[in-house]
């Protein structure tokens, strides 16, 4: 009988490395941390255990990997709106990109945002990075945010509206009992409430 010889694919760093990460994000999204195996994913690759490791020492290394490519690009999502756009149409295109990325990746989302090992220190320093940015993003990019700048009632409130879109959209993920629009709407008017309370001259004149 012949025998069938699998032929492994070559290919370089980058592509090798980009290949890995994408079966490890499906993968994790898919299984709890502790279900998913190096074998199999070193298996599906076509590649030696040995090989996978060169490239993320640890299952945790390609765990972290995975997460600080979905938060990435959530952040990159969210960050390429226009600046032209009058600051409610700016939130509300914020959101709705926010809301666009989540639904075309919602497995990675609620891993990335649940996190899949604990209170593991690195895993929780990439979800604070993501909120971090996004702060930071709307600090920025947000016309009358620069007059709040280092201003407590504000910046609480504002990460705690971050805190409050993770929260409404891992649910929404789970039981979307609400349509997208109509959750960035919801999502947007709170916002505007809770800049209202903050500064209700200055949103009164949005």
């Amino acid at each position: 009988m012949k025998r069938v010889v699998r032929r492994r694919i070559r290919l370089d760093n980058d592509e090798r490395r980009a290949q890995l990460l994408a079966l490890a994000r499906k993968a994790f999204s898919d299984r709890a941390y502790d279900d998913v195996s190096i074998d199999d994913l070193a298996s599906v690759a076509k590649i030696s255990k040995g090989l996978l490791y060169h490239y993320f020492p640890t299952k945790r290394d390609l765990y972290v990997a995975g997460l600080r490519e979905i938060a990435n690009e959530l952040v990159e999502a969210v960050t390429s709106i226009p600046a032209d756009l009058a600051p409610i149409e700016r939130a509300r295109a914020g959101v709705d990109a926010y809301l666009e990325h989540i639904t075309r990746h919602s497995r990675a989302f609620v891993s990335l945002m649940r996190g899949g090992i604990g209170s593991d220190p690195e895993v929780a320093e990439v979800i604070e990075g993501v909120r971090r940015r996004l702060f930071e993003t709307f600090l920025k990019d947000v016309p009358f945010a620069a007059a709040f700048a280092g201003e407590p009632r504000f910046e609480i409130s504002v990460r705690g509206w971050i805190g409050f879109v993770e929260g409404a959209s891992i649910d929404w993920c789970e039981n979307p009992r609400l349509s997208r629009v109509e959750l960035r709407e919801l999502l947007t008017q709170v916002l505007f409430e809770i800049m209202r309370a903050v500064a209700p001259t200055i949103v009164a004149k949005l």
